[in-house]
């Protein structure tokens, strides 16, 4: 696999699950939150491309598999569910 390929990769999904995890913490609405778990989601399948295609990573992309599982669950939850949370 080219190098600038998964260089990209690697700091694409560290870029993007920084961002989503400030858009998370600043707890701005349910629907940003959505949209932060999906940039969640684009990061996870990043990392999990990177940690099996990059020599030595393999760690890192088991923990973005279980990663990407549990962003699904806060896509569901945030944007496609019609259940309303308690407060």
């Amino acid at each position: 696999m080219d190098e600038a390929v998964l260089t990209g990769l690697q700091y694409y999904g560290a870029g993007a699950a920084t961002l989503a995890a400030l858009l998370v913490s600043l707890n701005i609405g349910r629907r940003v939150t959505g949209w932060a778990f999906v940039l969640f989601v684009t990061s996870s399948i990043a990392l999990i491309a990177w940690g099996f295609l990059a020599q030595d990573s393999e760690g890192i992309g088991w923990q973005n598999v279980a990663m990407l599982g549990i962003n699904l669950v806060g896509v569901w939850r945030y944007l496609l569910s019609s259940h309303k949370p308690k407060d």
